[in-house]
């Protein structure tokens, strides 16, 4: 069974900055792309960034330049790293992994999310 586990949400102030962490666990055999969403108040839940396993990496234009997705390949863990926060960035982040395991073969598996908040 495939787990992610996300880390890293909280309250910063505009300007400021936070890094995201989501590892992969449990049994499986290829990790095929990771990205990250997010769920504002009140709103559907986006996409933000992702990143394939050979790195190539894309980003929403409201965090470009802002954000950096990255992953690390020896520790199953992708990271958004997160700059110049603004209020509107604040939302639940969800981390999705496009997992190829011994059960599905290959599927989508979904973090449990984590909390961003923006404000002074």
């Amino acid at each position: 069974q495939v787990q992610l586990v996300e880390s890293g949400g909280g309250l910063v102030q505009p300007g400021g900055s936070l890094i995201l962490s989501c590892v992969v666990r449990g049994s499986f055999h290829n990790i095929y792309e990771m990205g990250w969403y997010r769920r504002a108040p009140g709103k559907q839940r986006d996409s933000v960034a992702w990143i394939t396993y050979g790195g190539s990496a894309n980003y929403v234009d409201s965090v470009k330049g802002r954000f950096t997705i990255s992953m690390d390949k020896a520790k199953n863990t992708v990271h958004l790293q997160m700059n110049d926060l603004k209020p509107e960035d604040t939302a639940v982040y969800y981390c999705k992994g496009d997992i190829g395991d011994y059960v599905k073969y290959r599927s989508d598996y979904w973090g449990q999310g984590t909390q961003v908040t923006v404000s002074s």
